[in-house]
This record gives C-alpha cells, structure tokens and sequence, in this order.
C-alpha cells in the first residue's frame, strides 16, 4: 500500500516518539540514537548497519519511495479502544516480525504473506487466501488440460507435428503467467531485494520451464534432431502448469493453517462484553457501549453477566469464574473492596463496582497485546534457520546449475534436456518455506495455548528457556501468600500506647503501595481512626518506610531499617521473636528517633504454595526463599511449606545478588516476584517470573506473567516450554531432513542407480506438502497437556 506524504510523516513522528524507526533500506526496526544515519531532503533516516547506509547514500530516491510505506510501531490502538476491536491494522510478516506496515502485503525479505498483529474479533476475510483461491480455481482446468494433452495428445490423430505444442502453449500461459504472477513479483523483488527466498526458486524454475518450452515452440529449428519425437520437440508446459497449480494450492492450505495460530488471541477478544450497564449520578440505569464506559464510572453487573472492565466492588457479594484468564476452575468470591477482572463471569448475585481501567488499560486488552508480541518475536532456535535461509537458496541455484551442466556435458544426447528438468526440480524442491516456518508456528500456538492456562510469555525466548531453570527464587508476600496481609496487633512503649502506634503508623503508611501497608490502614480505618496525611514520605524499598507525620519524624521497618537508623530493639525482641514464631510479619516503628513500638501484621499462606513448591522440588528444581521480612517469620512460612534455603531480611540488591551468584556457579535461575522491591532481581534472573496481582514494575521487568499469581503455572509454563522446544526440534528436522534428502534426488543422483528421477511436478507437490505439515505439526500443541 503506498502512503500519502502525510501519513508518512506522521508514521515516522510516531516512530520517533517511541525512540525508534524503520530501517528504510531493509525494514527492520533500529533506535533513533544510533550513529548511523543519514540525512536527507530534511529527513534523518536511520540504518541497522554501514552495508545498509551505503546501499542508502548510492541511490536514496529509490529507498526514499520505497520507505513511504506505512510501517509503524507496534503500539497502533488507541489508548480508548480495546486491542483487536477496531482502529488501524498493522501487518507483519510471522517470519520476520520486524517487518511491519499498515493493511495487507508481502514481506520484503521472505515475500510471504503479512497477516495481522493482531487479529480481529471475527476472522478476518484474508485478501490474500481469496486472491489465491480464485487464481487457483480458475486455472485448474487449464492445468488439467495441459497435462492430459501431455500425457495422451501425441495418440490423437488430430495433432500432427508442433501443432500440439502450440495449443498446450494457449493453454499453459494463462496459467503461468497470471496464475503464477504474484510468484514471479516477489522473486523479482527478493532478488532486486538481494534477499533470496522461497519465491527466488519457485519463479527461476517455473521460468526456466516455461521459456524453454515457448523457445522449443516458437522456434524448434534452434534444437538438434535428437530433441525431436514424432515430428515436435518435446515441451514441459505440464510441468510449469502444475508447479504454479501446486504452489498456489500449497500457500491456500498453508494460510488457513496460519489463520488458525490467531485462534487463542479471538477466544480472549470473544471473552469481552459488547456493553456495560452504567449506574448515572442520578440513581438510573442505562446500557452502553463498553467503548462508553470511563474511569470512575458506576456500573452493575447483574447475574449472568461479564465484567464489563476492570474495577473495585462497591456493593454487593458473588462468585466469579476467572478461568478463562487465569486457568483457575474455581469460582472466586468477591466483596466490596476486592478488585475485579473485565471479561470474567458473574456466577450469581448483583455487584456494584466502580472501572478502574478501560479501553487497553484493561487486564484483558494487556493480555492480548502481550500474547500478540509474543507471537511475534524470535526463538534463540530460529536465529541458526535465519542464519541458514539466505545461504541454502544460493546453494541450491549452485546445484541446480551444476546439475545442468553435469547432465549436458556427461549425459546422452538428451543429457541437457534432462539436466534442465532436474535443475528446474531442485529449484522447486529445495524452497525453504519449511524452515523459516518451524519455530515461528510453533511459537504463535504456544502462547496462545499458555495464554488460556493463565500464564503470558513475553517473548519466544522465555518459551525456551523456560525448559531449562533448575533454580527457583521466591520472595514470600504476594507470592508464597496471599500478598493480602491481616493486621494482627500493634504494642507500645511507654509513652506511646498501642493505638497511638497503630494511628501513626497508619498515617505514614497512606503513601506506600505495600500489601503490609495496606492491612495497616485498613485496619485503622476500619477501627475509625482519624489519619493524618503525612507532610514527607520516603520508601526504603525491601526494608521499610520514612516519613514525617504532624511534626514528628517516623521510621516504619525491619531489624535492617532499625539498625541503619542505629535503633536498638532489644526491649521488644522476646515479643516480636514470638510473633514470627507463628509467621506474623513484625514491623518496628521509630518516633523522633526512639523505639515507641511494633505492628504484626499476618500473610496467609495460599492454598497452592504448597503443592506447587513439592511438585517443582519433584521435578528437579531447587527452591530458594528470598525476603524481606524477618529471619524468623521466614523460616516459619518455609517450614510449612517445605523449603530448606531461606535467606530473610534481604534488601533487592540482595535478592539480585543472590541472582547472579547462583548463575556464576552454572545454575539456570528463575525469579519469582510481585513487588517493586523484586524488580532488580526479576531483570538479572534467567527468567524473571510476575504474579499478575503484584505491581506494573515487577511485570515490566519479568518474561513471564502468571495472571492470577499461582505458583503452579511454573509448572505448565515448564510442561509447555518442553512440549514447545520440541515441536520445533521436530519441524527443524523435518525440514532440514526433508531438505537434505531431496535435493540429491531431485539433481538425479539415484538415476545412474535406480533410473530414478523426479519430476518437477511432484517436486512442487512436495514442497507446498512440506510447508503445510510443519504448520499442521505446529497446530499439535493446542492438545499438548500442561501438569
């Protein structure tokens, strides 16, 4: 699609504004801060590498044009729409995802057909499938003609001499020439491109066939007498014929194939409701569209129901069925000032609750783009098949021209004829469609299956290393437990009473985003204490807080924050020491510098923990607490659950530290974590593993979410990275197997043998089967059974 200057230029301000832009030479994507770059009838335009910019500089109004394309960047919605509802369509190639443009097209690189980031709500209309099947239907009679008339027509007493060839050539050339023309375009374009591909071979090939046998035609007197049978010279428009008839009927099954790899990323779109019923500021009701609905708005949600968005309960009690996002069967009982998910189902009861987030803001919609960017990326196994792509189409025209000039120069008299139909059969043959295909199908099904089970991959990479991790690090708020704290009890030091400490530390806790904190104010609250906003506030994250609260300096913390504030607790240790004993959290508060008392605050051990630490145990992992809270109240949470290396009172450098030296000691090192405190080590991790309840921080820094913050989807995102690495093992064997066995026969080597040849046309046959059983193969894992 050519774009206006216009849209242009607003592409590419978009594409600045998120510090990054299109390689106008090849299409990939490079940062705006990178030094090489060039500038141009008042535009920058920035290139991956010096072999690109020099291409650049030798003919930029050529790449210039070029570029006018519409690419952007991936983030196309708009921030009021749900993702996969409506707006721009942005294309992308599955086998090169850095290629991207608006509205459909063929990539640059491989040729094959861009399809969409992400897919509508209702299967899309491919142009693309359509284009195809009318070119394919159309001209299979005539393809079936021109073989007939090959295989019987010389035993027809009405063709005499060339006369037959004439008549397969008015047969043959509607076929190839408009049945096969999107075949020829891409070819011409990868080798202008300098970027062979699939199509390089298929239109050399069907090329060679067809000019010879026009040649052989239109002028049989350039042909010795040798090439001549019954008065003509034999021609191979049955063979160009079918090898289009094949690949067209090939790419038809493929892009269905393909179609289907969208399907997880429909059922999450299907999940969201078309309306919402609104509550108005004056009592009543109304239905709205769900694109209507804004943050702070009343809504009901009535049995039967779906969420509209995401939200807090305001009135109301019901159970609802979060399976679909989380992979939990069990409904979830919900109350006033629990948080609710759009898209999940209201079982029974009427819920009043208030959006929070709407339109991509939502749980659902973060889903879906972070699924669709996970389709979209490239596995460490696919960079060797990138790698091998370019350079196996060069070696197989190498082939096919030595297969040539071996059958002309020591064949029989017919040895050249020979040689250009093998030669034409090893171009088919050898297409390495198949392997570009084998991990990127894989992938697009995987996080699509894994996505239903509650558990979203960030990228392909994280699919395969998931497999790997033999070392689990696991805070223990959020994580290990509920991450929703019940407040215990608080005691004071004379002169401070227990409430009197409650009160401040309540105060000073208003601006901390710690489920410690949240049970504290809460629990005030709920007792009717009157807070005092506090006029300062600094977090000292993993170790406490700080802050002044009407005139009077407080400190709210661990032993650790304690004892850099050179504070001793010593008074309160014997209680505090109780407290943990029984797995309470114990918090110091300090008020102008003097201990005044503590807060115990209880984190309940969710009912999964359990079963998920003794089945990763069984599988070989080694589990490792990390935490903040104190030694004591570590060990107890780690003996009900079985885990025997517990570090507590650990600060996030600690937790990173503790990352990197279990790596240096050769162990793979996943991190599981829900807090800001967790961040750093989530990043230094081999795999940085989230709870879906924790922060925005901990999921932007971890290649795996798990949505409901259930330890056991570690266990189905490690069954699914096992059963992923291997389809694709499979379908690179495939393909390297297939690849490696036909070419030989194909050049003919079994000839001098066996009398065995291929003919190009069931070389073409087995080329479009190729490709479709590796999507077919891929298609395997949304049966795949994740323990």
């Amino acid at each position: 699609m050519q774009a206006s200057p216009s849209m242009h230029k607003h592409d590419c301000a978009e594409n600045h504004r998120a510090g990054q832009t299109k390689d106008p030479v090849c299409g990939m994507t490079v940062k705006t801060d990178s030094r090489i770059s060039e500038h141009y009838q008042g535009q920058t335009y920035w290139f991956c590498s010096q072999k690109c910019l020099d291409k650049f500089q030798n003919a930029p109004d050529k790449y210039v044009s070029e570029h006018s394309i519409g690419r952007t960047p991936p983030a196309l919605h708009s921030a009021n729409v749900p993702a996969g509802t409506s707006g721009i369509t942005e294309y992308t190639c599955p086998m090169h995802p850095e290629i991207r443009q608006l509205g459909p097209g063929s990539c640059p690189i491989c040729g094959m057909a861009l399809e969409p980031t992400i897919p509508e709500l209702e299967e899309e209309n491919n142009p693309e499938l359509k284009d195809f099947s009318r070119r394919f239907w159309w001209t299979l009679p005539l393809t079936a003609v021109v073989v007939a008339l090959a295989m019987f027509g010389h035993g027809l007493a009405l063709f005499h001499g060339q006369s037959q060839n004439w008549i397969e050539l008015a047969i043959a050339t509607p076929v190839v020439l408009w049945g096969g023309w999107p075949f020829f375009t891409r070819g011409m374009i990868s080798i202008r491109k300098r970027s062979p591909n699939m199509w390089t071979l298929i239109g050399l090939g069907t090329t060679a066939a067809y000019l010879y046998s026009v040649v052989a035609t239109v002028l049989p007197g350039l042909f010795p007498t040798s090439f001549s049978v019954g008065g003509r010279i034999g021609v191979y428009y049955e063979a160009a014929a079918v090898i289009i008839s094949l690949t067209l009927l090939g790419q038809i099954l493929e892009l269905r194939a393909r179609s289907q790899t969208s399907s997880a990323i429909r059922a999450l779109l299907g999940l969201s409701p078309k309306t919402a019923r609104r509550i108005n500021a004056d009592g009543s009701e109304e239905d709205i569209p769900l694109t209507s609905v804004h943050e702070g708005d009343h809504l009901r949600v009535r049995p039967g129901e779906k969420v509209p968005v995401d939200g807090v309960v305001l009135e109301g009690e019901s159970a609802l069925d979060e399976s679909m996002l989380t992979g939990e069967p069990v409904p979830v009982t919900k109350r006033p000032g629990d948080s609710v998910i759009g898209a999940t189902l209201n079982a029974h009861g009427s819920l009043v609750m208030e959006a929070t987030r709407v339109g991509s803001g939502t749980m659902l919609s973060q889903i879906v783009q972070m699924v669709a960017n996970a389709q979209r990326s490239k596995a460490p196994m696919q960079r060797m098949a990138d790698s091998v792509a370019g350079w196996f189409v060069l070696m197989v025209v190498s082939v096919a021209i030595l297969t040539f000039f071996a059958w002309g120069l020591l064949g029989s008299e017919q040895g050249w004829l020979f040689g250009l139909i093998n030669a034409v059969a090893v171009l088919i043959i050898a297409c390495p469609c198949a392997l570009g295909l084998a991990t990127p199908m894989s992938i697009m099904v995987a996080t699509g299956k894994a996505a239903g089970s509650g558990v979203l991959f960030r990228d392909a990479a994280a699919i395969e290393k998931m497999k790997q991790i033999d070392t689990l690090i696991v805070d223990k708020t959020g994580t290990l437990t509920e991450g929703r704290p019940v407040f215990d009890q608080a005691v004071g030091i004379a002169p401070f009473h227990a409430d009197e400490v409650l009160n401040l530390a309540a105060s000073l806790d208003q601006g901390s985003e710690h489920p410690l904190a949240h049970a504290i104010v809460e629990h005030a609250r709920a007792r009717g204490m009157e807070l005092v906003r506090p006029s300062s506030f600094e977090s000292s994250s993993g170790i406490g807080v700080r802050g002044e609260v009407a005139g009077q300096s407080l400190q709210l913390g661990n032993t650790a924050l304690m004892e850099q504030a050179g504070v001793s607790v010593e008074e309160l240790k014997d209680i505090a020491e109780k407290l943990r004993q029984q797995g309470a959290s114990v918090m110091y508060l300090t008020v102008d510098g003097a201990l005044a008392g503590l807060l115990a605050v209880s984190d309940p051990i969710k009912p999964t923990s359990l079963e998920a630490v003794k089945s990763l145990q069984a599988d070989g992992v080694r589990v490792i607490m990390a935490t903040g809270d104190g030694q004591t109240t570590a060990h107890a949470v780690a003996a009900k659950l079985g885990i025997d290396e517990v570090y507590g009172e650990v600060k996030p450098q600690d937790k990173e530290r503790l990352a990197a030296r279990l790596q240096s000691e050769g162990r793979r090192v996943a991190m599981a974590g829900d807090g800001i405190n967790d961040a750093p080590a989530l990043a230094r991790a081999d795999i940085g593993i989230a709870m879906g309840t924790g922060t925005d921080v901990a999921m932007n820094s971890a290649q795996v979410t798990l949505v409901k913050g259930d330890l056991r989807g570690i266990l189905r995102a490690r069954s699914l990275s096992v059963a992923t690495v291997k389809n694709m093992r499979q379908n690179l064997m495939f393909a390297f197997l297939y690849n490696g066995l036909s070419i030989p026969i194909a050049a003919g080597v079994l000839y001098p043998l066996f009398g065995l040849l291929l003919s190009p046309m069931l070389a073409a046959l087995a080329m479009s089967l190729s490709s479709a059983s590796v999507v077919f193969n891929a298609l395997r894992l949304r049966h795949a059974r994740l323990d």
